[in-house]
């Protein structure tokens, strides 16, 4: 075994940590009968020689190894094997993008022609992969259907072997691998793709196995999204409750079948893949919905019909999936979602603590939308502690889904409560108030809540004295800025202008360590206390000569707020415009003149030059403040417009401004007027998100509807 290893240099060759000396050592691990050195082996090659899927030197020099390791049928864990090979062979340079991706100016770059090299030695060896079709071995049958259709250079044959296993095979998610394989062929290999499309759908209403039938369909509409059927919806949820009621009959108590817990990243990930799959008899549904929810893409009433029906499912788990997708949906697309936030509202009061785990983390997301599922948050809130919960899923293998971030103890005690009364303040709901109040009086509070009051109106005026005390704690030190910010934002949002010697205690006392970054927030603050900052007038006065711009047009704002007197306020700012200032600089001040509005009028020749600047974020900024304090909308709106189409980002600022203009946008309702008929949300990125994307593209659509609302009725 592994004959010729010691006749490879491998010191001359690297991977992500250097030299690739230790390679011979990690070969010779996976071929272990010990399963710790086998894991720890596997964890390595992820790790150093295929890290993060890049493909080195050393990586092309294992392939040989590998393919006889993979052969060889004492080898154990050969599925992991085969999983190994499939991700090095697999990367697709048809992509544009993929290839941009490869930058030679990078300190390790890794040279396209590797991956090239590595699906060519792989595919030249393929037919290895033939025989693990029909191994002993469940988990190396269920690797190999994808190896084979994304390695084997014939295609054709791979094809009629995987229909033949299909016939003969018994393991439930071997037969699933077997579909997904076939899809994947149907999707690479256009030649064979209507003919595979045509089997797929024969397979979904002939086979006896509703699971099939199930994956048949998914794969089908994979493989021909225009095609789906009109009645998707009620086929797919009445195969769940077929799935549902036959996997609990033939449930029984099986054997733990884990592996070895090596303390590697691998075998962390295999124990919360299995402890997230616990109890729940098939899994494997999740991935294949998440499919299916891909295809059906912008067919989003279909898309929610089949989360409703989900969510009124028995099976907890499906309750659970449902909630997954949901998130995965709402966060790209508009759409009706009272009903399903009603219903993942209900799922709160579970006695499941990873389906109400699953609930809270996603109402936390929704903001306004969370409205429907405000009295379930109350409710949830009222009714004591949680108990122990698991966050949701990332990923999926034969386990079932992955586990999000924080792992299976990373919510105890009273952190689902704070994710339920997070929800409900977010959501405007002023029941939150007291139970803020509760926690601000108790120990350490989570920073979302204190960034959470902005939305809950004149009620939260009692936090204030809670606020005020405990600003009055925060030790100034060099962590001040990490504990003071979100309390001096909170201090802002509820108007507890009683609290300005504390404000001023921290503005004075801020550390060299982020002392601009404390010093804005502070003078944020203190803005937004107005008049009633007064006391803080000299402090405001003195740092309007900061160094910093934008510690200096926030002491602008702060002292215009406080005092009303314009002259000085706009000779500070506007040495922030001039042809030195950078961007960020020139941002702040037209920001700040903005924020005056007309008494700043005398600055407007000013704000000119930044219309033409070839920042886009200077341009937008220069031309709402432009509009605020001289209502040019002749000469704002064609730079706003244009700024619009350049850049989504930019769209909710243009908006708001359009809204304060009225009529004087006119000429924008045709713009308005789409954005409001789209259903991607405007800020949608996809395989990743923020915590506030759905919020702030809801803000963008109440902009739009009262810019356009204004517009109809010529109102200024």
């Amino acid at each position: 075994m592994l004959t010729g290893i010691e006749e490879v240099d491998w010191a001359s060759l690297g991977h992500a940590y250097g030299p690739a000396d230790d390679v011979p050592e990690l070969l010779r691990g996976l071929a272990s009968a010990d399963p710790a050195e086998r894991e720890t082996a596997l964890d390595g090659m992820y790790g150093a020689v295929h890290h993060q899927g890049d493909v080195y030197d050393s990586t092309l020099a294992c392939i040989p190894f590998l393919l006889e390791l993979v052969a060889d049928p004492a080898v154990q864990d050969r599925g992991c094997l085969v999983e190994l090979l499939t991700s090095i062979g697999g990367i697709e340079l048809d992509d544009d993008e993929e290839l941009d991706e490869l930058d030679p100016d990078e300190e390790e770059f890794i040279p396209a022609a590797n991956y090239a090299m590595a699906a060519a030695a792989i595919a030249a060896g393929a037919d290895v992969f033939l025989g693990l079709a029909s191994d002993p071995d469940p988990e190396v049958r269920l690797a190999a259907p994808c190896a084979l259709a994304s390695l084997h250079p014939e295609p054709a044959r791979v094809l009629t072997l995987l229909r033949e296993r299909l016939t003969v095979e018994r393991d439930t998610e071997v037969r699933l691998a077997l579909v997904a394989a076939l899809g994947r062929i149907a999707l690479r290999h256009a030649a064979l793709r209507a003919e595979i499309v045509d089997w797929l759908g024969w397979l979904a209403r002939a086979a006896h196995d509703p699971g099939l039938r199930l994956a048949a369909l998914v794969q089908r509409a994979r493989c021909a999204p225009g095609d789906i059927p009109d009645d998707v919806v009620p086929r797919v949820t009445g195969l769940l409750e077929e799935i549902r009621i036959t996997a609990r009959a033939s449930a029984a108590p099986g054997a733990d079948g884990s592996r070895y817990a090596a303390p590697t990243l691998i075998g962390q990930v295999r124990e919360l893949l299995e402890e997230h799959a616990a109890g729940r008899p098939a899994p494997w549904t999740e991935e294949l919905l998440r499919t299916l929810h891909t295809a059906l893409d912008d067919r989003v009433d279909d898309r929610i019909a089949l989360i409703l029906a989900q969510l009124r499912s028995p099976d907890w788990g499906q309750r659970s999936d449902a909630i997954w997708l949901c998130g995965g949906l709402i966060r790209i697309w508009r759409g009706r979602y009272e009903e399903v936030v009603r219903l993942v509202g209900a799922q709160l009061h579970d006695p499941e603590p990873r389906l109400r785990e699953a609930a809270t983390s996603f109402l936390e997301r929704l903001f306004e939308l969370g409205a429907p599922a405000a009295d379930a948050l109350a409710a949830r809130l009222a009714s004591g502690p949680s108990a122990r919960s698991v966050p949701g899923p990332v990923g999926g293998s034969r386990g079932g889904p992955g586990l999000g971030p924080g792992g299976q103890n990373a919510f105890v005690g009273r952190s689902g409560r704070d994710g339920a009364l997070l929800a409900l303040a977010r959501a405007g709901d002023t029941r939150a108030v007291p139970l803020l109040a509760r926690a601000l009086e108790e120990g350490e509070v989570r920073r979302d809540l204190l960034y959470a009051m902005d939305g809950l109106g004149p009620s939260a005026a009692m936090l204030a004295p809670l606020l005020r005390r405990r600003l009055a704690e925060v030790d100034l030190d060099e962590r001040l800025y990490d504990r003071a910010a979100p309390l001096l934002y909170a201090l802002a949002a509820v108007r507890g202008r009683q609290a300005v010697p504390e404000v001023l205690r921290v503005l004075r006392g801020a550390p060299p360590n982020r002392r601009d970054w404390v010093r804005e927030a502070a003078l944020r603050t203190l803005a937004a206390f107005g008049p009633a900052a007064r006391e803080a007038v000299p402090d405001m006065r003195r740092l309007l000569a900061a160094e910093s711009a934008s510690v200096a047009t926030t002491a602008a704002r702060a002292l215009w707020a406080a005092e009303g007197e314009v002259r000085e306020v706009l000779a500070a700012l506007e040495r922030w415009l001039g042809p030195g200032a950078s961007g960020a600089e020139r941002c702040a001040a037209a920001q700040a003149l903005g924020e005056i509005g007309p008494a700043a009028a005398a600055a407007a020749p000013a704000l000119l030059p930044g219309l033409a600047s070839r920042d886009l974020w200077v341009r937008v900024r220069s031309a709402a403040a432009l509009w605020r304090v001289s209502g040019d909308a002749a000469t704002a709106l064609p730079v706003l417009l244009a700024a619009w189409e350049e850049n989504r980002h930019a769209r909710v600022d243009v908006a708001e401004c359009l809204a304060e203009m009225g009529p004087a946008a006119s000429e924008a309702q045709l713009v308005v007027l789409t954005e409001l008929t789209r259903r991607r949300r405007h800020n949608a990125r996809e395989g990743a998100s923020g915590s506030h994307d759905v919020h702030v593209d809801e803000k963008l659509l109440t902009l739009c509807r009262a810019a356009l609302a204004r517009m109809e009725r010529g109102v200024f």
